[in-house]
This record gives C-alpha cells, structure tokens and sequence, in this order.
C-alpha cells in the first residue's frame, strides 16, 4: 500500500479517534447525571411506595442502562479505532518508502 494512503487513512483514523474520544467524555458526564436521577427515583420510589413512583424509577433506570450500553459500545469503538491507528503506524514503520 502507499505511504500516502497509508498517511490518509492514518489521518482519518486519528481524526475519528479524537471525536470518540470528545463523545465519551461527553457522555460520561451525562451519564453521572443520568445515574445520579436514576438513583434519587429509586430511593423516591422505596419511600413512596406508590405505583407513580416506582414506573419513574423504572424509566429512569432503562435510561441509565441504555446510556451504559452505548458507553460501553463507544469504548469498543475506541478500542478498535486504537488498533486500527497502531496497525497503520505499524505498516508506516515496516515499510517507510
């Protein structure tokens, strides 16, 4: 493969590197939020003990586990996105002409 498209792709791959990065960071301060609610419902819905209250837990709960499935699939993300930077540097190393 050329340098050059190596460097290209290098350069995307960084590129998409960074803006995960910038969205975990993002969605790891909502997710303090998120979890923070889902827990102040829960404790609403132990004292309560209403129907009312316990559906809002429920929701809140759903919530913060959506929002942890797609932080853990946006680490994957990053992971692969990792890999993908060191194999290209890899070949840049390898095979420098």
């Amino acid at each position: 493969m050329p340098r050059t498209t190596i460097e290209r792709r290098l350069s995307e791959a960084h590129d998409r590197l960074v803006r995960a990065r910038a969205e975990l960071a993002v969605l790891d301060e909502q997710l303090l939020v998120v979890n923070e609610i889902a827990d102040d419902t829960r404790m609403e819905a132990l004292v309560a003990e209403t129907p009312l209250a316990t559906k809002e837990y429920d929701e809140a709960h759903r919530h913060a586990t959506v929002m942890q499935q797609n932080r853990a699939a946006l680490v994957d993300q990053i992971a692969a996105l990792e890999r993908r930077q060191n194999e290209l540097l890899d070949r840049l190393v390898v095979d420098p002409g």
